[in-house]
């Protein structure tokens, strides 16, 4: 794998490892939830100069269906983070307070939410479209050469319980009154254990991944391979 590809994909699990911390507002506070987001951000700017030719190359090849479906999960993440960071300076009392914004804090606080869910949907899904290449890292790192049908099975066991889990917590969270702004009110169960709380998110993260992976390579056999462009 590039040197640059790497960086890339690191940079991708970092954010997605991120966005479970920066939804616990409760427990990080106002200050650290901002001064975290504003460490995402220079991290999604990095990782978009980065993709600079994937947006040069936008207008050229041919869209088959999994370019259709890449292309639009990339969008909508770039869409849900502009989103995120045009409502946080709205809002924000700590890196941006010098701009002394006033007004617009409903609407600040309305888009907010909903680019926060739902950039959690789509940055977890767009980890999924790159679940081979990250697999294929995770597997030099660790030196795994050769094939093993045992540990197929393993992994896909622990994969259907971390997905059946995901469903478990998302329904428990009502993580689809936030996404459709049904509630501007996010609820937090201070009995549990914060431990429990980031594994219900890195749960939903996994399901998330595990339904993009699959999804994208059924939409590859049926598919063309010409037109893919990686981002």
């Amino acid at each position: 794998m590039k040197h640059k590809a790497m960086i890339k994909i690191v940079l991708d699990l970092v954010m997605s490892i991120m966005l479970p911390i920066l939804m616990a507002f409760i427990l990080t506070g106002q200050k650290a939830h901002e001064w975290i987001g504003v460490a995402m951000f220079v991290m999604f700017i990095t990782h978009n100069l980065l993709n600079f030719r994937w947006y040069k190359n936008l207008r050229k090849g041919k869209y088959t269906a999994f370019r259709i479906f890449q292309t639009a999960v990339n969008l909508s993440v770039f869409i849900c983070m502009i989103g995120l960071m045009v409502s946080g300076i709205m809002m924000s009392r700590y890196p941006f307070a010098f701009m002394s914004i006033h007004g617009g804090k409903s609407f600040a606080r309305e888009l907010h939410m909903l680019a926060s869910y739902w950039g959690f949907i789509f940055m977890s899904v767009h980890v999924g479209l790159h679940w081979n290449m990250i697999m294929m890292m995770m597997r030099k790192a660790v030196r795994i050469a050769k094939p093993s049908g045992t540990r197929k099975v393993i992994l896909r066991v622990i994969a259907a319980g971390i997905t059946a889990y995901g469903v478990y917590a998302f329904i428990r969270h009502d993580i689809a009154s936030y996404l459709f702004l049904k509630t501007m009110f996010i609820s937090f169960e201070f009995e549990q254990y914060p431990v429990l709380y980031f594994a219900d998110y890195l749960a939903m993260i996994g399901l998330c991944i595990c339904v993009a992976y699959y999804a994208a390579k059924g939409i590859q056999r049926i598919s063309p391979k010409r037109g893919k462009l990686k981002k």
